[in-house]
């Protein structure tokens, strides 16, 4: 069988003084955390998806989420991105290749996400049309350190396999 590989990562902070757009949601893997103040971004700032996205590309060698999503472009302004996600599963399908699995890491210092990581498992799974058993999500904290550390963003790295259908 053919199998590839791909990694992503996606990086946004947090609006400004987390928490002077409190229209801004925050939105990880699909899912709404609430009380949180939201990421900066073109799209829902779903940094989590956005590392999919890249990951997925990357592994079919169809360039990045940028390249299909421009942040120039007024359509995608305020899009959701498990919409991206899912046309993003067309592109890996239009190549001939299906996912195999996802695995990503977020790296925040708040919020605690270990309630939500089974919904933005479910999410995931649902846009990609596989198995929740096939989505890993993980999260850490920088341990106080840099930026990340001061809380003042998120940033996710991801991989994802394909399988030639």
């Amino acid at each position: 069988m053919d199998y590839r590989v791909g990694i992503g990562y996606d990086i946004h902070r947090f609006t400004p003084s987390r928490g002077e757009a409190p229209d801004r949601k925050l939105v990880l893997g699909g899912v709404e955390i609430p009380d949180e103040p939201g990421l900066e971004g073109h799209s829902d700032a779903d940094v989590v998806i956005h590392a999919i996205c890249d990951a997925l590309l990357g592994a079919v060698g169809k360039g990045d989420i940028g390249e299909h999503f421009p942040n120039t472009d007024p359509k995608f302004k305020g899009v959701a991105s498990s919409a991206l996600l899912k046309r993003v599963n067309e592109i890996v399908q239009d190549a001939g290749y299906k996912v195999g699995n996802v695995d990503c890491t977020i790296i925040a210092q708040a919020p605690n996400l270990k309630a939500y990581k089974p919904k933005m498992r479910f999410q995931i799974a649902y846009k990609l049309a596989i198995d929740e058993e096939r989505v890993n999500i993980k999260a850490t904290t920088p341990e106080g350190l840099g930026a990340l550390g001061r809380g003042e963003g998120i940033a996710v790295y991801a991989a994802a396999l394909v399988v030639k259908q």
